[in-house]
């Protein structure tokens, strides 16, 4: 038997059995995450040229030679620009390329810590599929303020494949992507902070530990000359709606704002839930996608693999459109991102039990629907770093609203700075910083504060009626070696636990990224 017929048979066989190795896109460098940048290659003549001494071993390749388009590109419909065409009359940045190149952040953790494996991935990639092992390891600790003084530690293990089912199995244009990770650790927000509503440790898992836990597995297509693309089966909201890889470089904000990922409807990495989302491009610079994905508690199999257990409450409707412009003479990427969802489930207001003595004053609104809308933009300032297009700094904001009576936050404001080389001869640091405000539910606020009248207990963890809270994020992500960054972090957050009682807290910490 020949040896093309043999694989094709073993993997029939066997394709279900390997679920349980499969990988998880890192949340940096996840295969949802690369679905969502469709960025393009400016002409040589606008990227400054590496200078001598500059070029780093982990991305040397992506400098020498321009991307080649990728697998999951997607084709405009009309072959024409919106708004873009007034910001560069004479030069559309050769948007007809429409090359994916993702963003240029350390969090990717460019390069293998072994080479010697590339042999054995190009041969399999060749035959249909390709895989990621990566490591990320978060030490966090409160240094002043908060409750106590201490550290937390969490880390997952990440193992991320593509099954290009055209090659193994004949079925043309078919991609199964699938992740699997193994989480383990304390939540420093929890132990030493005293803050139960933001996670202040990315990686730390709402489920708990998780030794094997199944996290996105889904389908992908194309159709109509690759201008509809469709991804469908078990996947994560947050790693395809309201995120970016370059938001993911902040702990506190990956995989998506945290008034997004606070409660049910969007589901947030790593739990996945059913659904799909269809994706097309009208013009060149625009690109919309849309779904619907069923609804459930957010703690419920926390192993990923029970799916006949779930529960279900409702369907979530999202829709994003963004918009991608090169601005400048020297066509600076930028991505902007209107967004809404709306969530079917009835949610009950978060008034919670109210004292007997004020039930004639205050009322209950009835179940209703929850609804999401959102701001995100990002703009490269400066190019830097070489012929990667997306190698700059960045400036970056957000606006998120949802439902007040029905939501843990009503609202959520951030703003920062991702930049690239700010250091001399560092050219591949990247420094980051990051505020964000969030604002409680008016409901919340007014529950707690009528059953603290009362003398009842306002709730767990619960101190005093909760109103707002503020984070301060910053890094300094350093690519030491091919395959292996090293990202110290600092973070301040003020009034934990959404009071003014617990003293502002000061976090210092590490976080370390490797791919094998």
């Amino acid at each position: 038997m020949s040896r093309p017929r043999f694989l094709k048979i073993f993997l029939q066989i066997n394709i279900f059995s390997v679920f349980s190795i499969l990988p998880l896109a890192v949340h940096a460098q996840g295969t949802a995450s690369v679905l969502q940048q469709s960025a393009r290659q400016p002409t040589a003549r606008l990227l400054p040229s590496t200078s001598p001494g500059t070029s780093h071993p982990a991305s040397a390749a992506q400098h020498k030679h321009q991307p080649a388009p990728s697998a999951d590109h997607l084709g405009a419909i009309f072959d024409t620009e919106s708004i873009s065409s007034l910001l560069n009359r004479n030069n559309d940045a050769l948007r007809r390329s429409d090359l994916t190149a993702g963003y240029y952040v350390p969090a990717e953790a460019f390069g293998h810590l072994v080479p010697q494996l590339s042999p054995y991935r190009n041969w399999l990639s060749e035959r249909g599929f390709s895989f990621e092992f990566s490591y990320k390891g978060e030490a966090m600790a409160n240094v002043g303020g908060g409750i106590s003084k201490g550290m937390s530690y969490a880390h997952e293990l990440t193992f991320n494949t593509r099954w290009d089912l055209g090659r193994l199995l004949g079925l043309d244009g078919w991609i199964l992507h699938a992740v699997m990770m193994e989480r383990a650790g304390r939540q420093i927000s929890y132990d030493h902070v005293g803050e139960h509503r933001i996670l202040l440790s990315e990686v730390y898992s709402l489920s708990g530990h998780a030794a094997a836990h199944l996290a996105d597995i889904y389908l992908e297509k194309s159709f109509f000359n690759n201008r509809v693309n469709i991804n469908i089966g078990r996947i994560t909201l947050t790693h395809t709606y309201a995120t970016s890889v370059l938001l993911c470089t902040f702990m506190v904000q990956c995989s998506a704002p945290p008034a997004i990922k606070a409660d049910e409807g969007w589901s947030v990495y790593p739990k996945a839930t059913w659904g799909g989302t269809l994706r097309i491009k009208p013009t060149r610079d625009l690109t919309l996608r849309t779904g619907v994905y069923k609804v459930g508690p957010l703690t419920e199999n926390p192993s990923g693999w029970a799916w006949g257990s779930e529960t279900s409450t409702g369907v979530m409707l999202p829709i994003e459109l963004t918009w991608e412009p090169f601005i400048g003479k020297d066509n600076l990427p930028g991505h902007y991102k209107l967004g809404f969802g709306h969530d079917t489930s009835p949610y009950a207001d978060r008034l919670g039990t109210i004292p007997a003595m004020f039930a004639h004053d205050v009322f209950h609104d009835a179940n209703k629907p929850r609804d999401t809308f959102y701001i995100e933009a990002d703009q490269m300032v400066y190019r830097k770093g070489g012929q990667h297009q997306m190698a700059g700094g960045y400036i970056l904001a957000g606006y998120v609203h949802n439902t007040p009576s029905v939501s843990t936050f009503s609202d959520q404001v951030y703003v920062g700075a991702s930049l690239l080389g700010i250091i001399p001869r560092r050219p591949f640091d990247r420094f980051g910083v990051m505020y964000s405000y969030y604002q409680m539910s008016p409901a919340i606020t007014l529950g707690q504060r009528l059953r603290q009248l009362a003398g009842m207990s306002m709730g767990a963890f619960v101190n005093g009626p909760q109103t707002h809270s503020a984070i301060l994020e910053a890094y300094y992500g350093i690519p030491i070696h091919p395959g292996l960054v090293v990202q110290p972090e600092f973070e301040y957050m003020m009034r934990p636990g959404e009071t003014s009682i617990i003293p502002n807290a000061t976090l210092i910490g590490l976080k370390v990224l490797g791919n094998l």
